[in-house]
């Protein structure tokens, strides 16, 4: 963790070289989004238990460690009167299948690509960046790339939580022209962060479509900061959750066996989850974040049949099936 940490502080020396104060996490070009339709939280709650057309897949990317107190913001009374303290804490990172019986195959995030398994030397991830985030130590499941030949058929779209490293690091994997869409914001919100990513963010997004950004609207029932009808039939939704960085986005799908809410990194992990606690220092807005955190969880606890996928762990199966197996435990430091 400290050698992470001196090469955090080797970045930022060679970022503020390119960017004086704050800087865009991309130069890569974006525009709105003319997909779907602006909706209303009523018409997603009077729809959402109601068994839908799609099917989805998790895919398990690769697994990975990072410090906890990214993960996890170590600081809330609930995570002191626990004992946590920071450590390497095991991740998971993922993509979505999504199958639409008339609109065709999309995913949700990205996975990594295969370079990082077959070709270190070319992967997108590579330098200071890749060593700051322990990212060679990654354990490659599923590439993208992997899935796609498997697939053996064109992906619509490619639907964006958010625009982390690690939600698109499968981006070289996905052909070019494929149409990518992230919540507003996300190409063009400055931080001094993104001088460290910007570069890698830059390469992952290399000759790809441009960025659109969901043109989410306030919604008129005031229980969501915005929410899309995707297909304008009722069976996906994106709904704007912003926080963790400004257009983070979850997904609800309306699959045969119940709905499914894929939080991305509005929350990381399970014990977060499970406590009402936000991400920690990999989060840009933190005061945000809880109140996405607390929408979504209150959207489960209303509804609980529902599936809940998280950003890094697992956190629960289909209800009535047999228990999963329990994530990682979060308990306080030897150290």
């Amino acid at each position: 963790m400290r050698k992470s940490r001196l090469f955090i502080a080797a970045l930022a020396i060679v970022a503020v070289a390119s960017c004086a104060s704050a800087c865009a996490p991309t130069s890569h070009g974006s525009y709105p989004s003319t997909l779907g339709t602006q909706s209303r939280a009523r018409d997603l709650l009077a729809v959402m238990d109601t068994p839908g057309p799609v099917e989805l897949t998790t895919i398990v990317s690769a697994d990975w460690a990072v410090d906890l107190d990214g993960l996890l913001n170590l600081d809330d009374p609930r995570a002191k009167a626990a004992g946590l303290t920071n450590r390497s804490e095991p991740i998971q990172i993922y993509f979505y299948v999504l199958r639409h019986p008339t609109f065709g195959t999309y995913i949700v995030d990205t996975g990594v690509e295969r370079a990082v398994r077959d070709d270190k030397e070319h992967q997108v991830v590579h330098g200071l960046v890749a060593r700051a985030m322990s990212w060679n130590a990654l354990k490659v499941r599923t590439a993208l790339g992997d899935f796609l030949v498997k697939e053996n058929q064109r992906i619509r779209g490619v639907f964006l939580t958010h625009m982390h490293i690690d939600h698109i690091s499968g981006m070289p994997d996905v052909p070019h022209g494929t149409p990518i869409v992230a919540g507003p914001g996300e190409s063009t919100d400055k931080a001094f962060l993104n001088m460290f990513v910007k570069d890698t963010t830059d390469r992952e997004l290399d000759k790809q479509a441009p960025i659109e950004e969901w043109s989410f609207m306030p919604d008129p029932d005031k229980r969501f900061f915005g929410v899309i009808d995707i297909f304008n039939d009722g069976s996906v939704w994106a709904i704007h959750s912003p926080g963790h960085t400004k257009g983070s986005t979850a997904y609800l799908i309306r699959t045969a066996r119940g709905p499914v809410l894929l939080t991305g990194d509005t929350c990381h992990t399970a014990w977060g989850w499970e406590h009402d606690v936000e991400p920690g220092g990999f989060t840009a807005y933190h005061d945000l974040n809880k109140v996405s955190l607390a929408i979504l969880r209150k959207l489960a606890k209303e509804h609980p049949n529902m599936e809940v996928h998280l950003g890094h762990q697992i956190l629960v199966q289909t209800p009535g099936a047999a228990p999963p197996p329990p994530p990682p435990p979060l308990t306080p430091s030897s150290n």
